[in-house]
């Protein structure tokens, strides 16, 4: 029996991954993250144009990504 290349592997872990949090996003378990409406997230609403800037959210998964890398990494 073959055993799967090291690249398959990964993708295919990273594959699960984003599925089961997507499937939990969905359902509401990370409600608690409130990801979007952080503090540092600029809102600018007018009569017919509404710009979100999501600078805060972007920082903080910024940092988590770069953390699951580097321990991943280790």
């Amino acid at each position: 029996m073959n055993s799967l290349d090291p690249i398959a592997k990964t993708l295919i872990g990273l594959g699960l991954i984003f599925i089961i949090s997507g499937l939990m996003w969905h359902f509401g378990i990370f409600e608690f993250l409130k990801l979007g409406r952080l503090p540092g997230d600029i809102l600018i609403e007018r009569e017919n144009t509404k710009i979100y800037i999501p600078i805060a959210t972007c920082i903080l998964i910024s940092l988590a990504l770069s953390l699951i890398s580097y321990l991943l990494r280790k």
